[in-house]
């Protein structure tokens, strides 16, 4: 209760609203991007395929979490293992770098940076750059890069909004600003709180556990002079949840019960100055920290204690140069230093360190009116393994003032990380199975087995070697058409992916318990098309809709399979050749992934209808041939219907309400975040809103 009351009267922040501004969805080429090249850039004068989701898409949407409003966006697919992740052009949460105002979130676990951390009550627009972008943010890029970008009004604004839905899910936002001439401050806290759900009938499991979430963000901006602004942004999440878990592991079921408690602080301070009307320099020093804990009792009595604390500090200066009105160049470098301890590694007082130097270099030359071509690259040097060149080229050609194409190649990486380097864990809550990093691995096995508490030791052991970072070399092909109904763009992509990291069975212990480590063992590939179109049919109806076809694979499963290295079992349960056609590819993916949007906006009223489609994805190799394929076990493919409405008032109300999940889809095994259906009720109530003098 007292965090509600200290929302209440925290000083200066805004409500939920609808509709103050022009949905850039609708093909307004005027609104800028700053995610795709680190400056800002108008939308129509970008090279690299990039979506914006705007503020009044959010709203109307009726999201509330980031995975929320992600998971109705073409191509992405919302992962549910270990916290809520977002897959893009088919590679893992783990390639994905998120980003709020320009600046990492950190606190992955297995790789996977949980959504549902992140509220958007705040948001003025999210930016979705996909391919390779290692040339300007380094590692994590692979797939893509997704920046939150929060809301600074122009304008002294206060106001608040609540949300009230299924399984007593409540959530509360106040929002605000003050603006003068030479300081203007933003402010922002959210309140959020759930019971969970239970999608099993009589069962104590949830698949949602109960969650308390509480963000708060302020923003204060100073104007030294005409030329020089200095920002201090500061940002802090708490949640604590309840969890009520079971896991069955060799047969065996075991139920835990316990909290887990997730803290997570952003400080941002930098200094822009415009030295001539040519030349700018922008500073910044960002720090954040990431502090996760988790306590469990399991039905046997057995404690299970995870903790973990992650830090990273990156000073980086940018100067962007413009020569002429068809060159200009962004140069820029800086350092990271990065520490994480956790009762996970060889012990919780033990930091781990890694420290990184960085240089970029990006030129956007604009060759005629109708050809643009950007260049760049980026180095790092890396404490722990080899450094990393990750070089990018794109261009965009404009047919005419309807047609354009962008073509664009890059090299992405990600290093391995501290989990993968240091772990040392054993989960006594899941049948005591241990996942070693491969620094670790062998001289923790070896010394396992010299005590005789080894049974075996699989192929795998006698492969670990140090890791190498993954590469990623990205394609992508787009085409875009715009006139005053309609907006098509379609872009086909290739990432080629080598040294990919694995979890490979390592050894068994005594008891039969297994022992996981990583490998550098795949060259895998994802490559399909995606496209969205967008018909307003008049001033008030809209119509949308997106659509990705993906194909993935490993090559190495491939060349086995071509050579006839590769079994199954028919009908009658006899071992038979695996025929080409049979592979699926890699597990988790949809061939085919739609989504289809109804909007009418008329003034102050809203309703739409969204449907999301996803195609069967396989889930778990059921033939022991280690490759998966359509004698495999599947999740079956779903269709979710989400509607809201909205209503504004003159007096500075505004209400809207709407269904989730409307026809009542469920997955127990596969889908264990998406609850029945969702109904809810938001009110907001903007207090002030008027100029600054």
């Amino acid at each position: 209760m007292y965090k509600w009351i200290l929302l209440l009267f925290s000083p200066g922040f805004i409500a939920t609203s609808f509709a103050q501004e022009k949905d850039t969805l609708s093909g307004n080429t005027a609104v800028t991007v700053f995610t795709a090249t680190k400056t800002e850039r108008a939308l129509s004068n970008i090279a690299v395929p990039v979506q914006i989701i705007a503020q009044k898409t959010i709203q109307q949407a009726g999201s509330l979490r980031l995975s929320d409003i992600l998971a109705e966006q073409t191509g992405l697919f919302m992962t549910t293992g270990f916290g809520t992740g977002v897959s893009m052009q088919g590679l893992n949460p783990d390639y994905t770098l998120i980003l709020i105002d320009g600046e990492p979130l950190i606190g992955r676990t297995s790789g996977v940076l949980d959504l549902k951390r992140i509220t958007v009550g705040n948001i003025k627009q999210i930016e979705i750059v996909r391919g390779p972008s290692s040339s300007l943010y380094g590692s994590e890029a692979m797939a893509g890069v997704i920046n939150i970008i929060t809301d600074k009004p122009r304008k002294n604004s206060l106001g608040v909004s609540s949300r009230y839905g299924s399984f007593n899910t409540a959530d509360f936002n106040v929002k605000g600003s003050i603006r003068t001439n030479r300081i203007n401050y933003q402010g922002f806290g959210n309140y959020y709180r759930t019971d969970g759900f239970s999608i099993r009938p009589n069962s104590r499991e949830r698949s949602i556990a109960p969650i308390e979430r509480f963000t708060q963000q302020h923003n204060i901006g100073f104007r030294l002079s005409d030329r020089t602004q200095l920002s201090l942004n500061i940002r802090h999440n708490s949640e604590i949840i309840k969890n009520n878990i079971t896991v069955i592991n060799n047969g065996n079921s075991i139920n835990s019960v316990g909290v887990e408690k997730n803290k997570d602080l952003n400080l941002t301070l930098q200094l822009a100055h415009k030295i001539n009307e040519r030349v700018k320099n922008t500073s910044r020093l960002y720090g954040t920290q990431f502090n996760s804990s988790q306590e469990l009792i399991s039905d046997n009595g057995v404690p299970y204690l995870d903790a973990f604390k992650q830090q990273f500090a990156r000073i980086e200066n940018q100067t962007d140069i413009t020569f002429n009105e068809k060159l200009e160049l962004n140069i820029g470098g800086g350092y990271i230093h990065e520490t994480a301890n956790s009762t996970r590694y060889d012990n919780s007082t033990s930091i781990k360190t890694n420290r990184i130097g960085y240089a970029f270099l990006q030129s956007e030359w604009k060759a005629s009116n109708k050809l643009t071509f950007v260049g760049g690259a980026r180095y790092d040097h890396n404490e722990l393994f080899a450094a990393a060149f990750s070089p990018k080229l794109a261009l965009q050609y404009k047919l005419n003032n309807r047609f354009s194409l962008k073509a664009s190649i890059g090299r992405g990486f990600k290093a391995p990380d501290f989990r993968q380097l240091y772990l040392n864990f054993t989960n006594t809550a899941a049948g005591s199975y241990s996942v070693f990093g491969t620094v670790e691995a062998q001289k923790i096995i070896n010394e396992l087995n010299r005590l005789g508490q080894i049974s075996s030791l699989e192929p795998s052991f006698y492969q670990l070697s140090n890791l190498q970072p993954e590469f990623s070399t990205g394609f992508n092909l787009g085409i875009s058409f715009q006139n005053e109904q309609w907006q098509i763009t379609t872009n086909l992509f290739r990432n080629n992916i080598e040294n990919l990291i694995d979890s490979r069975l390592v050894a068994y212990k005594a008891g039969g318990a297994q022992i996981f480590s990583y490998l550098n063992v795949k060259n895998a590939f994802t490559q399909g098309v995606e496209t969205d179109l967008k018909f307003r049919y008049n001033k008030f109806w809209s119509f949308s809709a997106g659509y990705q076809f993906l194909l993935t694979g490993d090559q190495s499963e491939i060349n086995a399979i071509n050579d006839g290295k590769v079994f199954t079992r028919d009908q009658n349960g006899f071992s038979r050749r695996l025929n080409r056609s049979e592979y699926v590819g890699l597990p988790n993916r949809s061939k085919h992934m739609a989504n289809l949007k109804i909007q009418y906006d008329h003034q102050s009223y809203f309703a739409n209808a969204r449907a999301i489609y996803r195609s069967k994805w396989a889930t778990l190799d059921t033939d022991g041939n280690g490759i998966f394929n359509t004698n495999d076990a599947f999740a079956k493919g779903f269709l979710q219907l989400n509607m809201a409405t909205g209503k504004s008032f003159n007096n500075g109300l505004s209400m809207q309400t709407g269904i989730d999940n409307l026809l009542n889809y469920t997955d127990v095994i596969n889908l264990p975040t998406l609850p029945g259906r969702i109904f809810y009720l938001t009110l907001s109530y903007n207090f002030l809103n008027k100029n600054p003098k």
